[in-house]
């Protein structure tokens, strides 16, 4: 963002424009995003979006931001609630959380995931998974009982890795075979598989 809003209004126009973009970039795609079609979303003119944006590159930065961080806060509220809890009920929990965050807005996702340039995404997704896998890290260090991997780091990192990419290509495909329950019920396979040999 070129300048910080200061007053109420001023924030609740960014925000506007924010929520805009977002709009805009769902409905007509990456290729078509543009500030002009923002400002109109938003009801602004464009000298108003100027004023807080420089470029669409700048307002896309901050729909990215905030989408990224909205799928990463579900998933690491999931893990952080069950801390405690050992087993295949933590895998699908997990799974499910983050199952439940990409499903949220699909049409957001086929965009962010199938349009943009990967540079745009690589560094958002790579926070993302970071920081869930930092949490499994710590989780599976903490529960020796809870894996036979002798990494716990490297255990963390093929089980998110593992996780995201059948969800990601889940919601994005839609495939008629693979119901919700039966997707959760083979990552339970899987990373429980994985853990305990």
């Amino acid at each position: 963002m070129r300048k910080a809003p200061q007053q109420a209004r001023s924030r609740e126009m960014v925000e506007r424009i924010v929520a805009a973009g977002r709009q805009v970039l769902v409905e007509h795609g990456y290729d078509a995003f543009s500030t002009n079609r923002v400002a109109a979303a938003a009801g602004v003119s464009p000298g108003s979006l100027y004023q807080y944006f420089p470029d669409k590159g700048a307002i896309l930065d901050v729909v990215l931001d905030r989408y990224w961080a909205e799928v990463a806060d579900q998933v690491a509220a999931s893990l952080a609630d069950r801390i405690g809890e050992t087993g295949p009920g933590m895998v699908r929990a997990t799974a499910d959380a983050l199952v439940g965050a990409l499903e949220a807005d699909p049409v957001a996702l086929q965009v962010l995931a199938e349009e943009l340039p990967l540079g745009r995404n690589r560094d958002r997704r790579a926070d993302l998974e970071r920081r869930v896998r930092d949490m499994v890290a710590i989780y599976l260090a903490a529960r020796p009982d809870a894996s036979q991997r002798p990494d716990p780091a490297v255990a963390a990192w093929v089980v998110v890795l593992a996780l995201e990419n059948l969800a990601l290509r889940w919601v994005l495909d839609q495939p008629a075979a693979v119901t919700r329950e039966a997707l959760l019920d083979e990552v339970v396979a899987l990373v429980g598989g994985y853990l305990t040999t």
